[in-house]
């Protein structure tokens, strides 16, 4: 599945990002996927996303649309048959854009289900609520600015979890019916991320036990961009 090149600004990034035991995380990844580990540990999260003006690269910017997006996510690496490769797998994603949900698993890489973003973003809080019309909301937050990374995260550095994250730039998602995974590039050239204090995360799918048992997950830390122009490109399919 090919799109042409699309441009827009990243106004807000959340990154929610969770450690797990991979034993868990390997029966949820497609062939030829693997973890990749930090400390032994799996790395998994949430990207929330607010994107403005995105349009095809040339187009001005009026034409751009401007939506809510998440992704829950794996870190994963992968061989190509030449180099090995890293990127996240992103078994669901979600929009307030009735048309990236048309355009979704069709047109555009991977199936975008349509939910309501309840947002309240300030610049020493974002408070978002994302509901998909189920009973309990697929995603509850609250966060503020840090200065740095909780003393419990098994990320060093600010630094350190900024470069393993812009480094997995690379997401696959399944079509529906299908064992072709489409490939999508996120490109940030001037890529920048501040550290968040959570005060409130619940997830639907991360606070599942019947497929993360007690013990074998914890929510590591979450990171925070803003005001980003940035580029999505195509990226070869994989047959999983």
């Amino acid at each position: 599945m090919n799109i042409p090149t699309l441009s827009g600004i990243i106004r807000r990034r959340l990154l929610l990002n969770y450690r797990i035991a991979p034993e868990f995380v390997n029966p949820l990844l497609p062939k030829g996927f693997r973890p990749k580990l930090v400390q032994g540990y799996s790395i998994a999260g949430i990207c929330l996303i607010r994107l403005e003006k995105v349009r095809p690269k040339g187009l001005p910017e009026f034409l751009g649309i401007s939506s809510e997006n998440s992704a829950h996510r794996f870190a994963v690496e992968w061989h190509d048959g030449h180099d090995s490769k890293e990127g996240v797998f992103v078994p669901r994603r979600d929009t307030d854009s009735r048309l990236n949900s048309l355009a979704g698993g069709r047109i555009f890489p991977g199936v975008h289900h349509l939910s309501r973003f309840e947002v309240e973003d300030q610049q020493d809080l974002v408070k978002m609520v994302v509901r998909d019309g189920k009973d309990s909301p697929l995603i509850d937050l609250e966060v503020h600015p840090a200065n740095e990374l909780p003393d419990t995260s098994i990320f060093s550095s600010l630094a350190e979890s900024s470069d393993f994250f812009e480094a997995g730039c690379i997401g696959y998602s399944a079509r529906p019916d299908s064992c072709v995974l489409d490939g999508l590039l996120l490109k940030v050239p001037d890529w920048k991320a501040s550290a968040l204090s959570v005060s409130k995360i619940r997830s639907r799918y991360f606070d599942d036990s019947e497929r993360f048992p007690a013990g074998s997950i914890t929510f590591d830390h979450a990171l925070l961009m803003r005001d980003i122009p940035h580029e999505w490109h195509s990226e070869p399919q994989i047959q999983a």
